[in-house]
């Protein structure tokens, strides 16, 4: 190989792995030293100096200051294979740090890149001219990548893990949708909506809160799209993850309200000193509140930061008449104080007991003594209805269970009675639903 061609691969290293040539020359420079000491057998660091022409491709090499009138070529089989291994060894470095680089200033970023295999639970993806790695931990649950898949990822972090480069990449990670709103909402790239809380549980549902700084832009229908062709693009993206976009509000009980939808809410009380909202719901709003496996309300909660517990309006009522009579059977503890409590939205027993006698006091300014009394008698009054509770639950729960055997009983008698008197085909679907509803009109007689 001729000096030109040296230098013209050196110009394609250079180009293909994001190096620069200068950093290139000088590992070239320092491999060259290092097989002239291997040649020379000397440990002397400063014995030997070399510079490599940047245009000509010319080695110069001096020994003691002095010009070594010796070509590179003269240095023999194992000088050269000490050249060799230096300068790969280097050459993976200058990558390794080229790449380190430029990766961390794309922290957050959303990048593109093909799926390539799975690591103890772990995705390797490529990315440009690197492999990123995406946890378990940050992976949408039940999403799977085939090798040569496309992945769409959020840049989490970058570490320099000695010899290489971890790049952590999610897809589970709730900055990964602000980014893909920002790429499909031009109004939210510029920042004139503002995505100002979320709450996203991965594959499953996200809320998130947003709000306008030009009130000629509806934030929530921005967001939305024409007949939600903005809002489909991300939800296709996720492979079908729900998306409720709602409209941020300063005032926590407006806000609660909004997070809470679809259900729809009849009163908020709000308690401070416990972070906590004690949101009315009606009864046929109830599960529609709480949603599937608590996810509507426990996602109304992260997005909001309060603490909700979602009622009945009988249960709210309850708890309201059992704190009043709690509080007022204590000596010196007025309708006036209870109606306080309950304005500063201590709606229970458990709320009082859960505050502390110190706040009371202040609240209510009364003697320390009365409060500790009035703590007290809540906290006994809690007891006794919390072991109410958990007998009503399981008697309900009892209730239910007899309920459902008593309806697989009467059903399988009269599937079996149908079946034999050769009535109705013998196939179970054709049996079921007329059985059914028969068992249905017999125990709701």
């Amino acid at each position: 190989m001729n000096a030109k061609e040296m230098m013209q691969i050196l110009d394609g290293i250079a180009r293909e792995r994001n190096i620069d040539k200068s950093v290139l020359i000088r590992d070239l420079e320092q491999a060259m030293i290092s097989a002239a000491r291997k040649y020379f057998n000397t440990l002397d660091t400063e014995e030997f100096d070399c510079k490599l022409d940047p245009v000509g491709g010319v080695f110069q090499m001096t020994r003691h200051g002095e010009p070594l009138d010796m070509p590179p070529v003269a240095f023999g089989r194992i000088a050269a294979q000490t050249f060799k291994q230096v300068m790969i060894q280097k050459f993976r470095d200058d990558e390794r740090t080229s790449i380190l680089e430029e990766f961390s200033k794309r922290i957050g970023e959303i990048v593109t890149g093909t799926a390539q295999r799975y690591e103890g639970g772990s995705l390797v993806v490529t990315i440009d001219r690197a492999e990123g790695f995406m946890p378990r931990s940050e992976q949408i649950p039940g999403e799977q990548f085939a090798a040569g898949d496309r992945v769409r990822c959020l840049i989490l972090d970058v570490r320099d893990a000695g010899s290489q480069v971890k790049i952590v990449l999610s897809r589970g990670n709730p900055d990964f949708i602000k980014k893909l709103f920002e790429v499909e909402v031009p109004e939210v790239a510029e920042k004139i909506i503002e995505i100002k809380a979320m709450a996203r549980e991965p594959g499953y549902r996200t809320k998130i809160a947003v709000s306008s700084i030009d009130s000629k832009v509806d934030a929530v229908g921005a967001c939305v799209g024409v007949r939600g062709s903005r809002i489909k693009n991300i939800v296709d993206e996720l492979n079908g993850e729900k998306i409720d976009i709602v409209r941020w509000n300063e005032s926590s009980q407006i806000l609660i309200q909004n997070a809470l939808k679809p259900a729809e809410v009849a009163e908020i009380s709000l308690c401070f000193e416990l972070g906590r909202a004690t949101v009315v719901v009606r009864d046929d709003q109830l599960s529609l509140a709480i949603g599937k496996r608590g996810q509507n309300v426990r996602l109304a909660a992260r997005l909001t930061g309060w603490d909700v517990d979602i009622l009945t309006p009988d249960e709210f009522r309850k708890g309201l008449e059992i704190m009043y009579s709690t509080v007022q059977s204590v000596e010196g503890i007025t309708e006036p104080m209870a109606d306080k409590l309950a304005a500063l939205g201590m709606v229970s027993v458990f709320d009082i007991e859960e505050v502390g006698a110190e706040v009371i006091g202040e609240e209510l300014e009364i003697a320390p003594e009365l409060a500790a009394q009035m703590i007290e008698t809540c906290s006994v009054k809690a007891k006794e209805v919390a072991e109410q509770q958990q007998k009503d639950k399981e008697e309900k729960e009892r209730k239910a269970r007899e309920e459902a055997a008593m309806a697989q009983s009467v059903l399988g008698a009269l599937t079996a009675g149908e079946t034999a008197a050769g009535d109705v085909p013998t196939t179970d679907a054709a049996v079921e639903p007329d059985a059914q509803s028969r068992a249905a009109d017999i125990l709701g007689g």
